[in-house]
């Protein structure tokens, strides 16, 4: 059947449609409902199929966008995920997680005029589908007698751990959580990404023979020494964990909580099946989250299904410096909570021992005389917000790991590893790492490319020795 050439004039950019309001807001699933066929089918055939195609290029793994669109378009959808898996580890979880707004769907030559193609949705598509029809990527049966050990369950040590089964070596993934995932499981709230596709990948990885061992800390329950002793590499991808330190004002414990601490604990019950244990602590509150990235949404959207009475984000910038996705942000003003700008903290208000309001004073940028800007407080702008609870969300750093210096292994002043740029390699030939620990925290994706990237140069290192 011949293409339609202007079906992207005759057919506008269409996201699926997001489930009741109401339900969303009191419920920990994904809010986004399936792609119909047919609108899966209009808004492929929509792509261009460019000769230069800017949204393969600005992928950071480099998906083959418009080559598994049409795929998808032509109903081939086993030969659409085998192209998508064949540069993407994990492309069912970034149909969900990318910020596809800054990066494939923002390069689409029809961002600007006509909408972009609905890329990061079919891509979801395309792996879901396939899952249900029974497809699983091929790992071979026989593997060699060498052995990986990887540091890290999160996205860059399961991608690496997928690239180097597909190659046959042998790897043990080491984890002290008690589930894989790493943020993507403990960061990422189920409304964004449920936990079941986590668990269907951790099957997939398992039946393809990867060796895991959870709970299990470095430096503590086992050396690193005797990782390196017994495996032909290791690869380190630790993530950020460590919350970015912030005023003093809000070093009160029993007053806030810090983000990925909120978060973790909210993920935990619900991997777990449990009942969420901080619900009574956030029923009826009024909850002040600070921030303005996509971790502050996640926080703020998680208060309100656990029945927080009101939720305001506060910003330091204005509303266009947010950092965070405009996606996520207009889902949190959509799900009730309120945002105030160019606002900073510099003080609580405590009564009878405990929190009541939290003291702000306006801020505006100011561009200094060598041109660069500066945040500066307005005198005399002072005000209160009324707050039970109070939220950091200010970023996440490396924990320092004192298990890393006995190998030669260098970080620099923000105790990010050391790499040689293109192989991922430490000064220890032996010791790869990546993904956040390395880049400082980051995305999803940019972990995955890591992550297969690493395997790459630990597979040629192998042979090489």
């Amino acid at each position: 059947m011949k293409k339609n050439v202007n079906k992207f004039i005759e057919t506008n950019r269409q996201d699926p449609a997001k489930i009741n309001l109401e339900e969303r807001k009191s419920r920990f699933i994904e809010i986004y409902q399936p792609l119909a066929n047919e609108q899966l089918k209009d808004q492929s055939e929509r792509c261009l199929d460019c000769g230069n195609p800017y949204c393969q290029w600005k992928c950071p793994v480099h998906n083959y966008i418009p080559l598994w669109l049409k795929l998808a378009n032509e109903g081939r959808i086993i030969d659409a995920a085998k192209l998508s898996h064949s540069t993407n580890a994990f492309p069912e979880i970034c149909g969900r997680v990318c910020p596809q707004d800054r990066l494939c769907e923002g390069s689409c030559t029809l961002e600007n005029g006509f909408g972009a193609v609905t890329i990061g949705n079919i891509e979801k598509y395309i792996s879901d589908e396939a899952f249900k029809l029974g497809w699983k990527p091929d790992y071979p049966e026989k593997k060699s007698d060498k052995k990986v050990a990887i540091i890290g369950a999160g996205p860059a040590g399961l991608a690496c751990a997928d690239r180097l089964l597909q190659a046959g070596i042998n790897v043990v993934i080491y984890d002290r959580n008690s589930f894989i995932g790493g943020l993507l499981t403990f960061g990422i709230p189920a409304f964004k990404l449920e936990k079941e596709i986590i668990k269907n990948r951790y099957q997939l990885l398992l039946d393809a023979g990867a060796e895991f061992k959870l709970g299990i800390e470095i430096g503590k329950d086992i050396e690193l020494t005797e990782l390196v002793a017994s495996h032909a590499a290791v690869f380190i991808a630790t993530g950020t964990y460590q919350s970015l330190s912030e005023p003093a004002i809000l070093n009160h414990g029993i007053f806030h909580t810090e983000a990925i601490d909120y978060l973790q604990q909210v993920n935990q019950d619900l991997i777990d099946n449990k009942e969420i244990s901080l619900k009574g602590s956030i029923e009826g509150k009024k909850i002040v989250v600070l921030g303005g990235g996509d971790t502050t949404m996640d926080c703020i959207r998680t208060s309100i299904r656990l029945g927080a009475s009101k939720v305001t984000g506060i910003y330091r910038r204005n509303e266009k410096s947010m950092p965070g996705s405009k996606r996520e942000y207009q889902n949190a003003c959509e799900e009730g909570s309120e945002f105030i700008f160019n606002s900073q903290p510099v003080g609580l208000i405590i009564r009878d021992e405990k929190l009541h309001a939290v003291k702000f004073v306006k801020t505006e940028q100011v561009t200094n005389s060598d041109g660069k800007t500066s945040l500066e407080h307005i005198a005399g702008s002072e005000f209160e917000i009324e707050a039970d609870v109070v939220i950091t969300a200010f970023g996440f750093k490396p924990e320092q790991y004192q298990w890393l210096t006995q190998h030669q292994v260098q970080t620099d002043h923000h105790g990010r590893i050391r790499v040689q740029k293109e192989r991922l390699q430490t000064a220890n030939p032996k010791i790869f790492a990546g993904g956040d620990i390395v880049r400082g925290a980051s995305l999803v994706v940019h972990a995955i490319a890591d992550g297969i990237a690493a395997a790459r140069e630990i597979k040629e290192f192998i042979e090489g020795n």
